[in-house]
């Protein structure tokens, strides 16, 4: 019983930290912001949907 709960809070990290792993992953200059957004708001589907797409942008070269 302990080792499913183990692999659900696993998968459920998982997901929930997904849009810092993607800005992470890309290198984005406001990796900290997002991660930041996904840890308070992420609880909400706004937030984490949010912090997804800001995650997926595309950044703005001058």
């Amino acid at each position: 019983m302990r080792t499913l709960f183990a692999v659900l809070i696993a998968i459920f990290s998982f997901f929930y930290f997904l849009p810092f792993a993607i800005a992470f992953n890309k290198q984005r200059a406001n990796t900290g912001a997002i991660f930041a957004l996904n840890l308070f708001l992420g609880w909400s589907l706004i937030g984490w949907v949010v912090a997804l797409v800001w995650a997926l942008k595309e950044e703005q070269t001058i």
